[in-house]
């Protein structure tokens, strides 16, 4: 594990942390099967050259993501995600392997983890798992090397990360769906769970320039940086949860965040480069953004446009869109950031967990599960 040191309360990497050197603007995508989904991530991986962007003989988090705990189609990591990127880094000796789960304000991440079937493939494994959220995993002060966009501004009091997470690597996990703050949501968005704690609702105002400022501190801290993206169901409309679920069959993996995240956008029928997250990464180097200067390898995806929509709101995000951006917005603090806050929380599991779901996601959820990568879900062992 890397040395760090304190100073000011601040914890400051050192400056001779060994990184991986990796190509950036390399994305790999390919068709896949549920009969063949292990085998063909094992694949991938070798055609994203991922042995050039993470180092062996340290420890390596799988950045699982959960967007609800309860199971959605394209929502969450899926199953046979972890399952087939366990086995490859496995095979090719990477054995310091954890997977790194969190909640959030309405997120329980125990159940999430048991619904999900993540729980069943890491016991299954042998794989250990991390809650980020819950001891014993600490967060500690850090002060960022690159100067941040916004989480200074937002977090006055100084950054926290945790503990375990400098000089390791790092395999994002995301799934290929829209999402009513970002447009699209990837492997930058990925992130947002693992190094921002419980309040990093405080931040859905300046989103885009978060995920931004996550991503560089993510190249200050691991050594190694990667992410594989599971497209084989893949969700479109107002995501993360009230989506409409696609089977798209279709595996992405880089070592670049923002080069995976250009290509499944465009994948999805979205303009990467109007996407600020997007754009801004490319334009002060942290990736490429632009198609035209991505290398894609593996499967023909030049024609692809499964024309998604990722600007749709429901009731609870169009509320938060009128605090965030709207005439609401001098009353953020006292809504979302004071003892009352709870009542945003409350209002959003009513409306996904007790109305939207078994009103309308339950009907989606069933008819996903007849499908051949449903049967995979149900009968996953």
């Amino acid at each position: 594990m890397v040395s760090m040191i304190r100073d000011e309360g601040r914890v400051l990497t050192q400056p001779d942390i060994p990184h991986a050197e990796a190509k950036m603007g390399k994305v790999a995508v390919i068709y896949t099967s549920p009969e063949t989904v292990i085998e063909d991530y094992a694949r991938l991986l070798d055609l994203a050259d991922y042995q050039t962007a993470l180092i062996p003989d340290i420890d390596t988090f799988l950045k699982v993501n959960i967007s609800w705990q309860h199971y959605y189609p394209a929502c969450s990591t899926a199953p046979w995600q972890i399952d087939g990127v366990t086995q490859k880094l496995r095979a090719d000796g990477f054995d310091q392997l954890t997977a790194a789960h969190n909640g959030t304000v309405v997120v329980n991440p125990a159940e999430g983890r048991e619904k999900n079937k993540h729980k069943l493939v890491e016991d299954r494994l042998g794989l250990d798992h991390i809650t980020l959220d819950v001891p014993p995993v600490k967060w500690v002060p850090y002060k960022p090397t690159a100067k941040m966009l916004v989480l200074d501004d937002v977090y006055k009091d100084g950054l926290y990360i945790p503990e375990v997470f400098p000089g390791t690597n790092i395999v994002q996990l995301p799934t290929v769906k829209t999402h009513v703050f970002t447009t699209m949501t990837g492997a930058m968005k990925n992130a947002f769970g693992g190094l921002l704690h419980r309040y990093r609702h405080w931040t859905h105002s300046v989103i885009h320039e978060t995920l931004v400022d996550l991503l560089q501190i993510q190249k200050e801290i691991h050594s190694g940086l990667f992410a594989v993206m599971d497209g084989t169901f893949a969700g479109d409309g107002p995501g993360p949860r009230a989506m409409r679920i696609h089977n798209k069959n279709v595996i992405l993996a880089s070592a670049d965040q923002v080069a995976i995240d250009a290509v499944a956008a465009k994948m999805m029928g979205l303009d990467p480069m109007s996407i600020p997250m997007i754009r801004i990464a490319h334009e002060i180097g942290l990736g490429v953004g632009k198609p035209s200067e991505i290398e894609v390898v593996g499967d023909d995806i030049a024609d692809v446009n499964w024309n998604f929509n990722g600007n749709e709101s429901t009731l609870a995000s169009r509320g938060q869109k009128l605090i965030y951006h709207g005439p609401l917005k001098p009353l953020e603090g006292a809504l979302l950031r004071s003892p009352i806050a709870p009542w945003a929380y409350w209002a959003s599991n009513v409306y996904h967990n007790k109305f939207w779901l078994p009103m309308v996601g339950r009907k989606r959820v069933n008819e996903a599960l007849q499908s051949d990568w449903g049967q995979l879900f149900e009968n996953y062992k």
